[in-house]
């Protein structure tokens, strides 16, 4: 049922209470911040409004009428109840900020995220964060699900449907296993040379295999793979081992190519194999809490490739 017209706003029934406490509306003005005229007009209007005195107002101070000290009582109790539900509500939302849930592609949760929530971790010790690992055409399915407050995807464009920023930029790089004969090579790689070559390759869905194809698409697409395995680990050993050439991430492979246990072959420049990594969210939603905090973390790597992140990484330690 709605409320009548008599019912006096929150606000003014809170001032009520403070002349009725303490005895002057002067110093119920000055306790709730306002000044003493607009304490006087908006007693006079709430008088108004029930359409009934209030306050007996005396050169000494002002005190309840009979009318007055009932509306007081009733006025008490719907500022409690107000101040519980106050209470109720920050509650709510505490135990709501104090929860994380991330989705990221591979590449993004194995070598850029245990950072960026270490330093979550620094700024807001009692968050939990929940993260999830899947290929960016999954993430963008859960993240538009609801299933996620933040993800984190590879490749050129932001998925239909969400908004996003740049955090972060990497490249793919084509390595081999010292013994291969594009190991010992010195030309660099053509784009015709790549496509024609059966590559081991990530999933369909991945934001790797993307980047990969739209690349070699002007030069007839990509070959068909000799192998397609689901992680950069399981990629790294199949190089490793001899499997074939292999495109995965720079920050996959930067301690097997620092390690000569892989090396990368040169590519032709036209051949740009560079990425943007996106944190991404529903469009028309702005994150909120962790979720805002963590990714003003991440944005303080952009513009930073792998190969500098790793320098300055060595020079600090």
């Amino acid at each position: 049922m709605a409320l009548s017209s008599h019912v006096p706003e929150l606000g003014a029934l809170e001032l009520l209470l403070a002349v009725a406490r303490l005895g002057s509306v002067g110093r119920a003005a000055a306790e709730l911040g306002v000044s003493q005229p607009a304490a006087s007009a908006r007693i006079k209007g709430m008088e108004r409004q029930i359409g009934l005195p209030l306050l007996d107002r005396s050169p000494t101070g002002s005190r309840p009428t009979e009318a007055g000290r009932l509306v007081v009582e009733w006025a008490r109790q719907v500022v409690e109840a107000a101040q519980a539900l106050d209470a109720g509500i920050d509650a709510l939302r505490e135990r709501r900020d104090a929860k994380l849930r991330v989705v990221a592609s591979l590449t993004v949760a194995e070598y850029l995220m245990p950072g960026w929530l270490l330093g979550l971790s620094d700024a807001s010790p009692g968050t939990a964060v929940t993260l999830r690992t899947a290929n960016s055409a999954e993430v963008a399915g859960h993240v538009l699900a609801g299933d996620a407050d933040l993800g984190f995807v590879e490749g050129s464009s932001t998925p239909p449907g969400l908004a996003g920023v740049v955090v972060a930029a990497d490249r793919l790089v084509v390595v081999v296993a010292p013994g291969h004969p594009w190991a010992r090579r010195r030309a660099p790689l053509t784009g015709a040379e790549l496509a024609a070559t059966p590559l081991v390759l990530r999933e369909p869905g991945s934001g790797t295999r993307e980047v990969l194809e739209t690349a070699l698409r002007p030069y007839g697409g990509a070959a068909r793979p000799r192998m397609e395995l689901a992680s950069s680990t399981a990629l790294k050993a199949a190089a490793m081992t001899g499997a074939g050439p292999v495109c995965l991430s720079e920050l996959a492979v930067m301690e097997e190519l620092a390690t000569r246990r892989l090396v990368e072959v040169p590519l032709v420049e036209e051949l740009d194999l560079r990425r943007p990594l996106r944190a991404v969210w529903p469009a028309g939603q702005r994150p909120g809490g962790p979720a805002r905090e963590l990714l003003g973390l991440t944005r303080q790597s952009v513009g930073r490739s792998p190969r500098s992140r790793a320098e300055a990484g060595t020079e600090k330690g």
